[in-house]
């Protein structure tokens, strides 16, 4: 993972921007016929719009022919029909330019909704290894703010292309059937704002991929803080994470300066090209009417349709920028919806029912990255009922060996076998229903605590939390609380304390009736008096039971019926407590390291 000083300095570069662009049409086709209906309404209302400026040339066309027969021969009332048919016209097509928005900013949030729903189911089907590997704060920013980066260019940014360019193909018509000689005094211009643009676009497209790589960075970076606050404050690193913080902050700063900073060029420098465009009428235009090929109608006319003409290509440039960035965002979101989803059930997958909790481990290996194996040829078998502890020194290997039991990873070499089938052979679904797990982290959500309790269990009654709770020894403290079972935790559970979520999510354990029970250091959070009691009451949820047990107090164990003893990736012990003990090796020395 890259360091502090190093996230906000991501450079990607787009891998497939026609393949986005589908993707993000294919999202878009859902709604087809109100899209059809917006862009019949855009050319409707181009249609109006191009008609205006033929309505303000007749008009000037009749006072030029009414001025040469004299003062008095003006026809006013032929004057006023046309500048009310150009009126008409406009504001035509402005009304029905303001529905299609409205129409279209809806169609986009429908999108970006959809959007967002498809990210995250796919992130509840994709393996514990992709959550391993990416920041949370990154991830919340590609559902967050990628997802509204495209729906802010559908909204906007398709039907000002569909606009442009019915406005630039419409005046360009209007203007050839006006003056063939007056299009060739602005054609030069033409091909050197295309060329322009098209450069343009090949230089500005990466950088706005890298702002939103920075910007991802930047997010995972404020979330990691965030969470560890407490840690932050109390070795006092305020000023380093702040100085971490400014440091990843100015990468994105610069990120946007330098895609956006490059993009605002485009339409000014355009403009200026358009504007030379114009100048050449001008000239030209001057120099007809003097020979007399063309008349004031035709020049007022040529001159409002070229402005026509130059503005949406201007426009075209601007949204291209919009544009870029939009792909450079839906790029990340589509690689996250493209990620290797978690191994699927082989065809025909057994369901595990009535599970008896006989597990077995034979010659089973494994590595989180290729090439790096941390766990060496595993062998245990744990019985019906029997309790297992699997304990050593950190990062020896024990959590690894819970993921793999799971299968939140599969091993690389060997078998895990459940009630004597592989358990690769059974659905994954019903694989990990007949696991309960509490672990050191615990986890809870903003509700009440009831629904806390009875998350794992559906249609839970409040009789059975209750006496889940009493097991746990947390229904007095709940009983103290304004409304009992029905208050309502905060995000994360700032609102209790950190023994309290431990004993919830012993409680939410204690009601998810199963055969096998996880329990990684599952007391680490309560105090002396506390464990106790919590001890006896998991000794109650374990009767029966075929338990897996990491313990870094060796006291919690010395009942189990087998230990592993775990260091390096390898079982360098095994067998009860007392055996171990008599051996005097590794497990001696952990056991005398904390009792003297």
């Amino acid at each position: 993972m890259p360091g502090p000083g190093d996230r906000g300095g991501v450079k990607a570069k787009p891998r497939d921007a026609k393949g986005a662009l589908r993707r993000i049409l294919r999202y878009l086709m859902e709604y087809r016929w109100w899209v059809l209906l917006f862009l019949g309404c855009t050319l409707l209302s181009n249609t109006g719009n191009l008609l205006g400026p033929r309505f303000a040339g007749k008009a000037i066309g009749v006072v030029e022919e009414g001025y040469k027969l004299g003062p008095g021969h003006v026809d006013m009332g032929l004057v006023g029909h046309y500048a009310l048919l150009m009126l008409g016209c406009y504001a035509g097509g402005s009304v029905m330019s303001f529905l299609v928005s409205i129409g279209m900013m809806r169609v986009g949030r429908r999108v970006a909704r959809n959007m967002r729903r498809d990210v995250f189911n796919k992130l509840m089907t994709l393996p514990v290894g992709y959550f391993d590997r990416h920041q949370a704060g990154d991830i919340i920013s590609r559902v967050s703010y990628d997802v509204d980066v495209v729906c802010t260019s559908l909204s906007t940014d398709v039907i000002q292309i569909v606009t442009s360019t019915v406005t630039v193909a419409g005046s360009f018509a209007m203007m050839c059937a006006i003056s063939i000689p007056l299009v060739l005094c602005m054609a030069a211009t033409i091909p050197v704002s295309i060329l322009f643009t098209r450069y343009m676009g090949r230089k500005t497209r990466p950088l706005y991929a890298r702002r939103s790589a920075a910007y991802g960075a930047m997010n995972g970076f404020a979330e990691e803080m965030f969470t560890g606050q407490r840690t932050i404050l109390a070795y006092a690193q305020e000023d380093r994470v702040c100085e971490d913080f400014s440091r990843i902050n100015r990468a994105a700063a610069e990120a946007y300066r330098d895609a956006d900073g490059m993009g605002m060029t485009m339409g000014p420098t355009v403009g200026m090209i358009s504007n030379f465009g114009l100048a050449a009428i001008g000239m030209g235009g001057a120099i007809l009417y003097m020979l007399r090929v063309v008349g004031l109608e035709q020049i007022s006319s040529f001159v409002l349709y070229s402005r026509k003409f130059s503005g949406p290509i201007n426009e075209i440039s601007n949204i291209i920028n919009e544009i870029f960035s939009a792909l450079a965002a839906s790029e990340r979101v589509f690689r996250l919806l493209d990620e290797p989803e978690e191994v699927k059930d082989i065809y025909g997958g057994l369901e595990l029912e009535s599970c008896r909790g006989h597990v077995k481990a034979e010659d089973v290996s494994f590595g989180y990255d290729p090439g790096k194996t941390i766990l060496h040829h595993l062998d245990f078998e744990a019985k019906p009922g029997q309790t297992v502890a699997i304990v050593g020194p950190t990062g020896a290997g024990k959590t690894t060996i819970i993921n793999l039991l799971m299968r939140f990873y599969d091993p690389e070499g060997g078998c895990i076998y459940v009630d004597g089938s592989e358990n690769r052979a059974y659905t994954m679904d019903s694989l990990r229903r007949s696991y309960a797990m509490v672990l050191q982290d615990t986890w809870v959500f903003r509700g009440t605590i009831f629904d806390n309790i009875a998350y794992g269990k559906e249609n839970a009654t409040m009789e059975e939390v209750v006496a889940a709770a009493k097991a746990a020894r947390i229904h007095n403290y709940i009983m103290r609380l304004p409304q009992g079972y029905h208050t309502v935790i905060s995000e994360d559970g700032g609102n209790i304390s950190k023994g309290q979520k431990q004993l919830l999510t012993i409680a939410r354990a204690m009601l998810y009736n199963t055969n096998m029970l996880i329990l990684d250091e599952a007391t680490s959070n309560v105090d002396t008096n506390t464990e106790r009691q919590v001890q006896k009451a998991i000794r109650s949820l374990m009767a029966g039971k075929t338990c897996f047990v990491i313990a870094h107090r060796l006291s919690t164990i010395q009942n189990a019926d087998h230990i592993l003893v775990v260091d390096h990736g390898d079982v360098v012990e095994q067998g009860t407590h007392e055996e171990l003990m008599l051996q005097k090796g590794f497990y001696y020395k952990l056991y005398a390291s904390q009792f003297g």
